[in-house]
């Protein structure tokens, strides 16, 4: 299974890549959707030769659902009520974006090189990945001016959490990994009630101009 297993990383890479790349906020989001359901393939495509249990297949299920369903749902139903359909101005700009998504993977590569792993299959390729999207995650929050795109960044630093998690833990419980599901729908609906109410009050999305606020 080791060729569908870095398929699905080298997918992940190139959808993060493409998140940086885009200005569209369906695109963008439909690109977050399509990362929460390949990642819900992931714990079936890891444990395929040793076989999959029943847990695994409710686990995975549910990954997707909540990640390639429900998410981009309530994301979606925001951005039409608040008509909004791109970020034009973003603090970085997309072109240097792109370059700084490369520059991470990169580092992230180097970085897990550098680490005394054991020698365990995959372990190479979802580290690296992992880490960058973790950091690609962090990068889109703090380098977009639009809510709703930082609520996708927040997303995709979980995502990276999940991979993470899954490379580094042989056997997770199903209470934990269903936990961080919980843990990402709280915060996501959350936020997502918060971006209504932010386009609502000031008739734009653009959590930069709430510096107005001050004072």
């Amino acid at each position: 299974m080791n060729e569908p297993i870095d398929g699905l990383m080298v997918l992940l890479v190139l959808l993060n890549l493409w998140l940086l790349a885009s200005s569209r906020l369906i695109a963008c989001t439909r690109i977050v959707a399509a990362e929460g359901i390949a990642l819900g393939l992931l714990p079936l495509l890891l444990s395929w030769d040793q076989g999959i249990s029943g847990r695994l297949w409710f686990i995975a299920a549910a990954s997707v659902i909540i990640r390639g369903v429900i998410f981009p749902q309530l994301l979606l139903k925001a951005l039409r009520q608040a008509n909004v359909q791109r970020e034009v101005e973003p603090f970085v700009g997309y072109s240097l974006s792109i370059v700084i998504g490369v520059l991470t993977l990169a580092i992230s590569f180097w970085l897990i090189s550098r680490l005394p792993l054991p020698e365990t299959p995959h372990l190479a390729l979802l580290l690296p990945v992992a880490l960058s999207t973790i950091l690609i995650g962090l990068f889109v929050i703090i380098s977009r001016k639009i809510a709703i795109n930082q609520v996708l960044g927040y997303l995709v630093m979980e995502n990276g959490i999940y991979v993470l998690g899954l490379a580094l833990v042989k056997e997770i419980p199903a209470l934990v990994e269903l936990g961080v599901l919980l843990d990402a729908f709280v915060g996501v609906f959350v936020m997502t009630i918060a971006t209504y109410h932010i386009s609502r009050e000031f008739e734009h999305l653009d959590a930069d101009q709430l510096d107005s606020l001050k004072g």
